[in-house]
C-alpha cells in the first residue's frame, strides 16, 4: 500500500514578504554604510607641519564638516566602550588591579581633557607625518578620553555594587568568565552605563569641538569638523556664518539623541530589575520602527553562530571561582610586595614629572600658576553653588511632574550636550559692551556647559521616584519643605552628587577655552590657570603646559577626596538606610 502524500498547512507555509518597516530600515542601514565609506576615505590626505589646511568657511560645507564630526564621535565611543569592559570587570574582578585601576582612572578623570589636547597632537601628528591621519587620530582620542573615565567608573560601581543573589547563581551554575561576563555583569549594568555614555556623549561634543582645531607652535591645526568651521569664522569675524554653524550643531545632536541615544535608553530598560517601576517609561519611535522590522531578527540569526563560537573560543578564560580560602600568610606577603612595587612606580613618575618641572620652570613661577589655579578653582566652586540653588529645585519639579518631563527632558539634554564654546563670541559682544570683566563673566562662560549636568542628573533622580512612596508621601500628608526633606532631597541626593561632580568637572574644561576667549579683533583675558594653559598651548611651551594640568589635576583630587567622595558615600548609606 502505497504512502498518501501529505502536504504542509495552509499556515506552516510563510511567504517572506518586505514590510515597510524593513523597507525603511534597510534604506537606513545601507544610507550608513555608504556615508561612513564616503567619509572616512577622506580622513588620510597629505599634511604639511609647515603650512597646515585652512579649513573652509563656505556654508555648503558645513553638511560633510557636520558628518566629519559625527563619524569622530563614533570613532571614538567604540574603543570607550571595550576599555570600559575590560578595566571594569579587571578591576572589580581583582582586588590588586582595583588598587591600581582605580585611583588612576579617578586621577584621568579628573584631569581636564583640553590641557594635555596639544601634547596628543605633537604625539599623533610624529606617528603619522605627511598626513592628516594623525591630526585625526588626535581628535578621536580627546573623544575617547572624554567618554571612557566616567564610563569605566560607573561600570565599575555597577558590578561591585551587584546583587547577592546574581553572584551566587553564577558561582552555583559554574558560569565561564566570559558567560558570567556577557550574561550577568552586562546586563545588570546596562541601565547605569547607557545613562552615564549618554552624559559622557555630551561631554565629547566639548573635547570635539577644542580637537578640531588647536595652536600648536604658533601654527593652527585644523580638522574639516563643525568645530574648526566655528573657530575659523571666529577669526574672520563672521557672526552669520557662527550662527548658522550653532544651528547645525543643535540638529546634529538632537538627531543623535533621536536615533541613536532615545533608542538605546528605551532598550536597556529590559534589564531593569527592580521592584518597582519608574514614574514615566522611556519611548522611542524609533526602536519601535527597529522592532517591526525583520531585517534586525534575520541579523541576529546570521550572527548566532559565530556568537556560538565565540563563546566556545572563550571557555579558555576558565570557570567563574567560587569563594576559595587562601592562605593569610601568603596573601599577605603578596599584598605587601604589590604595595612596594606600586608606591616604588608612582614615586618614580612624581619624581620624574617634579624634575622636568622644576628643569624648565622659575620657582617663583610655579607658586604664581598655583595661585592661578586657586583663582579658578573659585569660580568653579562658584558655579557649583549657584547651579544647585537654582537647578535642583527646578529639577526636582520637572522630574516628579510626567507630562512636563516628557518635553523638557529632551531639551536639556541637547543643551548638556551642546559645546558651550560655540556661544562664547556672543558672551565675548555683551561683556565688551557692559563692561563686566571677564574676571567674572568666566564664571557664566563656564556655566553655559556645566550647569546643565546638575539638572540632568535631578531631573533623572526625581523622575525614578516609585509611584508607591509619592502616594504614601500624599496619603501622610507630607507638604512644602517636610515633603522635601523626607522624600525629595533624599531621593535626588545621589543623582545631585554626580550630576554636581560631573559639573565641577565640566568648569575646569571650560575654564581653558572661557578665561582668554576672542571674537574677530577683540580678545578678553581673565586670570585663571585656564588662560595661563591656553597661552602656554598656543606658544608651543610644553614644560608651562604641563605645570598647568599638573596644578589643575592637584586641585581636582584633592577637592574630589575632600568633598564629592565623601558626598559619594554619604549619599549610599543614606539609600541603604
Amino acid at each position: 500500500m502505497s504512502k498518501l502524500r501529505q502536504f504542509p498547512s495552509r499556515g506552516a507555509v510563510r511567504v517572506a514578504r518586505m514590510r515597510p518597516a524593513d523597507v525603511l530600515v534597510l534604506l537606513g542601514v545601507v544610507a550608513v554604510f555608504y556615508l561612513v565609506a564616503r567619509v572616512g576615505a577622506s580622513t588620510d590626505q597629505p599634511f604639511d607641519v609647515d603650512a597646515p589646511p585652512v579649513v573652509s568657511t563656505d556654508p555648503g560645507e558645513l553638511p560633510y564638516y557636520a558628518a566629519r564630526s559625527l563619524l569622530r564621535m563614533f570613532v571614538g565611543l567604540v574603543p570607550a566602550v571595550i576599555f570600559t569592559f575590560v578595566f571594569g570587570t579587571w578591576a572589580a574582578r581583582s582586588r590588586r588591579a582595583a588598587k591600581v585601576i582605580v585611583p588612576a582612572i579617578d586621577i584621568l578623570q579628573s584631569v581636564p581633557v583640553l590641557t594635555f589636547l596639544s601634547i596628543t597632537v605633537t604625539g599623533f601628528i610624529a606617528m603619522f607625518p605627511g598626513s592628516t591621519l594623525g591630526l585625526e587620530l588626535a581628535s578621536v582620542f580627546a573623544v575617547f578620553t572624554a567618554l571612557v573615565w566616567n564610563m569605566a567608573m560607573a561600570f565599575y560601581q555597577s558590578l561591585i555594587t551587584q546583587s547577592k543573589e546574581l553572584d551566587e547563581a553564577a558561582r552555583l551554575l559554574r558560569l565561564t568568565r566570559w558567560q558570567r561576563f556577557w550574561k550577568v555583569d552586562v546586563p545588570s549594568g546596562m541601565i547605569a552605563q547607557v545613562w552615564n555614555g549618554m552624559i559622557s556623549f555630551g561631554a565629547a561634543w566639548f573635547a570635539l569641538s577644542a580637537s578640531e582645531t588647536i595652536s600648536v607652535n604658533g601654527s593652527d591645526n585644523g580638522l574639516p569638523g563643525v568645530g574648526s568651521y566655528v573657530a575659523q569664522a571666529l577669526d574672520n569675524g563672521e557672526g552669520m556664518r557662527v550662527a548658522l554653524a550653532v544651528v547645525v550643531m543643535i540638529a546634529m545632536v538632537v538627531s543623535v539623541n533621536f536615533l541613536f541615544w532615545r533608542p538605546v535608553t528605551a532598550w536597556a530598560e529590559r534589564f531593569r530589575t527592580e521592584d518597582c517601576e519608574i514614574a514615566e517609561q522611556p519611548r522611542s519611535w524609533f526602536l519601535e520602527l527597529l522592532r517591526r522590522s525583520t531585517v534586525t531578527a534575520l541579523l541576529g540569526r546570521m550572527l548566532r553562530p559565530a556568537g556560538e563560537r565565540l563563546d566556545r573560543a572563550m571557555r579558555v578564560l576558565g570557570t567563574s571561582p567560587g569563594r576559595l580560602h587562601h592562605d593569610p600568610v601568603r596573601r599577605r606577603r603578596a599584598d605587601v610586595a604589590f604595595y612596594v612595587l606600586y608606591t616604588a612606580a608612582v614615586a618614580a613618575v612624581l619624581w620624574q614629572a617634579c624634575t622636568y618641572i622644576l628643569d624648565n620652570v622659575p620657582v617663583g613661577e610655579i607658586g604664581h600658576a598655583a595661585r592661578l589655579a586657586l583663582i579658578t578653582y573659585g569660580r568653579v566652586m562658584i558655579l557649583v553653588v549657584f547651579s544647585t540653588l537654582v537647578w535642583v529645585p527646578i529639577g526636582a519639579w520637572i522630574g516628579m511632574n510626567p507630562k512636563v518631563n516628557r518635553i523638557a527632558q529632551p531639551i536639556v539634554q541637547v543643551l548638556a550636550s551642546f559645546p558651550s564654546n560655540f556661544l562664547f563670541p556672543l558672551a565675548v559682544v555683551v561683556l565688551g559692551a557692559s563692561g563686566i570683566s571677564l574676571n567674572w563673566g568666566a564664571i557664566a562662560l563656564m556655566a553655559l556647559g556645566a550647569q546643565w549636568y546638575v539638572l540632568f542628573n535631578v531631573i533623572a533622580g526625581a523622575s525614578s521616584i516609585p509611584g508607591d512612596l509619592r502616594e504614601a508621601s500624599d496619603d501622610l500628608g507630607l507638604r512644602g519643605w517636610l515633603r522635601w526633606r523626607k522624600l525629595v532631597l533624599p531621593a535626588v541626593f545621589p543623582s545631585y552628587t554626580t550630576g554636581a561632580l560631573a559639573a565641577s568637572g565640566g568648569a575646569w574644561n571650560a575654564s581653558i577655552p572661557g578665561e582668554l576667549v576672542s571674537y574677530g579683533t577683540t580678545t578678553l583675558t581673565a586670570v585663571g590657570i585656564g588662560a595661563y594653559i591656553t597661552q602656554a598651548t598656543d606658544s608651543g611651551d610644553f614644560a608651562r603646559n604641563f605645570l598647568g594640568a599638573v596644578l589643575m589635576s592637584v586641585y581636582v583630587v584633592i577637592i574630589n577626596r575632600l568633598l564629592w567622595r565623601r558626598l559619594y558615600r554619604f549619599a549610599q548609606k543614606r539609600c541603604a538606610s
